[in-house]
């Protein structure tokens, strides 16, 4: 029996940062892994994170994912993890390299796109991105107005 219009990459999507794509032309993305608690975890799996004000910090060799809220978790004892602490992202040396090279030049920056588990682990999907400009702005929404117009033509005749 075929299956429901589910992804089949096994990834289980928990929070997508939509204002990043709108602030900054990503220009490359990468996948890391997150060092959790276990109250952060089950947190997680609650779905109940905020992403919108967080980016990576870069420092002394390592990624530090900083402003990013995951609640505590009701039924963990009084032990529960600080909601907004710094959390250590786990990548290869490689791509902390070019991240390294990247944000050291003018007006580049690392923010989080995505959270999600894969196979069980969570995983944030983060992008080195440019931040754009006011007219960079207007003219992306210039054109989802002209994509949506086009449509709306094409659905009516």
């Amino acid at each position: 029996m075929a299956r429901s219009g589910k992804p089949t990459d096994g990834r289980k999507s928990i929070a997508v940062n939509r204002k990043a794509r709108h602030r900054y032309h990503i220009e490359d993305t990468f996948e890391a892994g997150l060092a959790l608690v276990g109250s952060e975890v089950k947190s997680l799996r609650n779905g109940k994170v905020t992403l919108n004000e967080g980016y990576v910090r870069l420092e002394n060799g390592e990624a530090w994912l900083v402003g990013v809220h995951i609640p505590p978790y009701e039924q963990a004892n009084r032990e529960n993890h600080d909601p907004t602490r710094a959390r250590k992202l786990l990548l290869h040396r490689r791509e902390l390299k070019r991240l390294f090279g990247k944000v050291a030049q003018q007006g580049y920056t690392v923010v989080p796109l995505r959270l999600y588990f894969s196979r069980g682990r969570a995983k944030l999907e983060v992008g080195l991105g440019r931040g754009k400009k006011l007219h960079d702005k207007r003219h992306d929404q210039k054109e989802r107005d002209a994509k949506r117009e086009m449509e709306r033509a094409l659905k009516r005749h």
